[in-house]
């Protein structure tokens, strides 16, 4: 038996313990968004450390610094002359909303129909259980690894990984490596393994609208008065569009070429529509926006939008026969290949701001910092040990794919790595549900996942600093 046939075979009879840790892991609410489980972000990062010590990981610690949420560290470095990885992954989750559309304990982890339900158990629990399953599968079965891995497990991922540029400047040699690894990406279908090789980025703005300095009786003023939620509609309505192209002047102007080649491949990716508008929740009847002759894949992998995400004027509870004064709203707009995050946003702003309804005042203002997208060749040495891992693991082709989505720290620290390999390996699915009620994981890919994670470790070992790229 090979040395990766040994370390797949502890897998295999050790599963049952990495479901218990994603187990414990899930049962902790470590929400990051609203500064109010600041304990339980804690404990989290602990049990981290902790599992990471039992997958023979050295050096291991918890790491916070100015206002950060606790990060969890370890490392092995004990194979000189060999590539090292750096893996990445977070504890912090998402809160539970919609509670009574959940069918389990969102704080249980709970096995239904071949997957596993919880909040945080694809995004992204299961990743650092996982990537540490592969660890400890090599180390309990040889006292080594074929490669040096460095392994991050952030706590405020879920909030924009604000202290994220601190880590990398205060803790360089934390990341010092020669592959990037993440595992917080989507396989497009269950079965089909993925490699993710292109990200959109993400730019917010705070539209605020004013049309009088207080609220007015609507018996004494309606119809007379602008109305500040309807004004904010009206300005919000200038981002619709039939054909779903953005209308922001300039959004469009410096795309990246799609070319023939490229939507052959998408055209080429397995699709259903029924099944992808069932798993999206459409309603019956309601179709799918995206311009005639392009993939679903094309049109949110190459393609900006733009995305009211909150609206805020009254209250339903609290409201009253008052012409409201203001509103305020949150769009939040994807880009994409050439476009520039800082000219998106002034762009946007110019956009919304021009002509207002009645004269009305209209603010926009930055949401948070932009993130730019990120898009790579998925080729080289380290991609093609990854896509070998992926595909005899899967008994599938493993496919190079984009992400509508954003992962704020993989462009920055591939610049600041000179420009190394950076691995996006799916472990969610169309079901997964992330963010939403019913979050799970399938359970079946995740071990497969973890087996391609094995493999890719050998694969790499052959590899040398120099020649992973």
């Amino acid at each position: 038996m090979t040395q990766t046939a040994q370390a797949l075979d502890w897998l295999d009879k050790n599963h049952e313990m990495l479901v218990d840790w994603l187990r414990q892991s899930v049962a902790i609410p470590s929400i990051s968004t609203d500064g109010q489980h600041l304990p339980e972000i804690g404990q989290s990062a602990a049990l981290v450390c902790q599992f990471m010590r039992q997958a023979g990981l050295e050096n291991v610690r918890e790491i916070a610094f100015d206002d950060s949420y606790p990060y969890a560290y370890g490392e092995w470095l004990g194979a000189p002359g060999k590539p090292t990885l750096f893996l990445y992954s977070h504890h912090d989750v998402q809160p539970v909303n919609y509670a009574n559309q959940w069918l389990s304990d969102p704080w249980t982890l709970t096995r239904r129909d071949g997957r596993l339900f919880g909040r945080g158990a694809a995004d992204d629990k299961a990743a650092f259980v996982g990537q540490l399953g592969a660890i400890a599968a090599w180390l309990k079965t040889h006292g080594s690894l074929p490669i040096n891995v460095k392994v991050l497990c952030e706590g405020e991922e879920e909030v924009g990984s604000r202290n994220l540029q601190g880590f990398f400047k205060n803790h360089r040699q934390c990341v010092e490596s020669d592959v990037v690894v993440v595992c917080d990406t989507e396989n497009i279908e269950v079965g089909l393994p993925c490699i993710t090789s292109a990200l959109r980025g993400i730019v917010a703005a705070q539209v605020k609208v004013t049309t009088a300095l207080f609220p007015v009786h609507s018996g004494m003023a309606g119809g007379a008065l602008a109305d500040a939620a309807i004004v904010l509609s009206q300005v919000l309505a200038r981002l619709g569009n039939p054909s779903a192209e953005v209308p922001v002047p300039g959004f469009e102007k410096n795309l990246k070429k799609v070319t023939e080649e490229e939507k052959a491949i998408y055209a080429n990716l397995p699709f259903d529509e029924e099944k992808a508008k069932s798993d999206l929740g459409i309603l019956a009847g309601v179709p799918f926006v995206t311009p005639k002759g392009r993939t679903i894949y094309e049109q949110t992998w190459r393609h900006p939008a733009a995305t009211v995400i909150a609206i805020e004027a009254s209250s339903i509870k609290g409201a009253s026969n008052q012409v409201l004064p203001t509103a305020e709203a949150i769009v939040s707009c994807r880009i994409v290949p050439n476009m520039d995050p800082k000219e998106s946003f002034e762009q946007l702003k110019t956009f919304l701001e021009k002509d207002p309804p009645y004269g009305a005042k209209v603010e926009v203002i930055p949401h948070g910092p932009p993130v730019s997208w990120w898009a790579t060749d998925p080729k080289g040495p380290a991609f093609s040990a990854a896509m070998d891992s992926l595909s005899e693991s899967f008994g599938r082709k493993a496919v190079p794919i984009g992400c509508g989505g954003t992962i704020g720290l993989v462009g920055p620290l591939v610049e600041l790595l000179g420009g190394v390999p950076a691995l996006l390996l799916g472990i969610e699915d169309p079901q997964s549900n992330a963010h939403a009620p019913n979050e799970s994981l399938h359970e079946g890919d995740w071990k497969k996942l973890m087996g391609a994670m094995v493999r890719m470790f050998g694969k790499m070992g052959l590899l040398t600093p120099h020649t992973t790229r």
